[in-house]
């Protein structure tokens, strides 16, 4: 059985304004955090490395909790 969830950090380059689809090879993927703070302390770096790039955009995702019989 394994409880609880794992945060994830994602995002990258957006070809577009309307961020629907990433730049080939731009897409990073950092975790996975136990912690949702874990999680916002590695956006917030990833973040303000890339601050100057208006396309670029990277959120916080949840991994559900798997709970195996």
């Amino acid at each position: 059985m394994t409880k609880g969830s794992n945060f994830w950090v994602i995002g990258g380059e957006f070809g577009s304004m309307n961020f629907h689809k990433l730049v080939e090879g731009s897409a990073q993927v950092q975790g996975p955090f136990k912690t949702r703070k874990e999680a916002e302390d590695a956006w917030r770096v990833v973040s303000e490395e890339n601050r100057h790039k208006a396309g670029v955009r990277f959120s916080i995702v949840e991994e559900p909790s798997r709970v195996s019989a």
